[in-house]
Parts: structure tokens; C-alpha cells; sequence
């Protein structure tokens, strides 16, 4: 099996945008959490992201991209895109929604592009990890190559730690 069978569709967009990436990938043990995730690929779970997708009160479709140990905050992240309210779609509506299955959901490549907003805390890192668009592959680059990609917007869109 040639090394490029192995490529995503994110991989080969990012390829052909000419983006620089480094793609892991770990075992498909099955759903894991990102913060498994995280431990398989031996990265610090503040660096690894998890792709969210809602739908707003308007009936519009959102997606949050938040570092894999944080909740997604749904009143913040109504605010940041200038909804009432945002709920979480239902799993079976992510396929159709975006191509791409639970747990190897990327915001790079999906059916449409999506308002898509990451958390603020990836404006202080060198690079983040992401699903790469496939249960066990994830992509790593920075954000403001991601930028290049797709347009995303960065807010405070987590839950507060409620560790003083």
C-alpha cells in the first residue's frame, strides 16, 4: 500500500492549497474521547482539538472547534455567532450535514462551509491537532494556516474551569 492511499481528503486539500500540515494517526480502537486521543498520540490535550457542529434557534448550521479536555459553552458560542441559542446536531444528522462521520469530523473539507469559530485559547499556540477527516488520523499545523483554508473566528467559547 503506497504512503498516499493513506491520505485524507483534509490532506489532500491541504496539499493542494500547497499548506504545510504533519499528519498522526493512532488506532481506531472504536469511539474515543479526545482526550484518548491526545494520549495516543502522546501530544498535550491542550493542542488537540475536537471539531463540534450545531444548528442555531435560525435553524443555521455552526461549527466550534475546542480543545479536547473543555466543554463547549453553548450560550457563549450563541453569542460569538450572533444567535439565541445553539444546540448540538443529532449524530445521525453529521454525515449527510458535513460528510463526515462522529469522531472523524475535520472543519476543512465538509459538504458546505460552515461560520466556524475556534477557541481563543488556540490564538496562543504554535499549532494545534485536528481530525484530519477520518477516525484515526488527525492533522497538526498553525492556525493561521488553517486560516489559509477556511475562514474561522476565534472567541471565548468554553466553560469557565472552575478551578481557582
Amino acid at each position: 500500500m503506497s504512503k498516499n492511499s493513506d491520505k485524507t481528503n483534509v490532506m489532500r486539500i491541504l496539499d493542494q492549497k500547497k499548506i504545510s500540515y504533519v499528519s498522526h494517526s493512532y488506532v481506531d480502537t472504536g469511539a474515543v474521547s479526545g482526550t484518548e486521543v491526545a494520549a495516543a498520540l502522546g501530544e498535550d490535550p491542550d493542542t488537540v482539538f475536537k471539531t463540534l457542529v450545531t444548528v442555531g434557534k435560525s435553524k443555521a448550521n455552526y461549527v466550534f472547534i475546542v480543545p479536547v479536555k473543555k466543554e463547549l459553552d453553548l450560550k457563549k458560542a450563541a453569542r460569538s455567532v450572533g444567535e439565541k441559542s445553539i444546540e448540538m446536531i443529532k449524530s445521525k444528522e453529521l454525515l449527510p450535514l458535513t460528510g463526515y462521520v462522529h469522531g472523524g469530523c475535520s472543519p476543512i473539507g465538509m459538504k458546505k462551509q460552515f461560520v466556524t469559530t475556534i477557541d481563543q485559547s488556540a490564538e496562543s499556540l504554535e499549532r494545534i491537532i485536528f481530525s484530519g477527516g477520518k477516525i484515526g488520523y488527525q492533522v497538526e499545523m498553525s492556525l493561521e494556516d488553517l486560516r489559509k483554508v477556511i475562514r474561522v473566528q476565534a472567541a471565548d467559547i468554553t466553560e469557565d474551569d472552575n478551578e481557582e
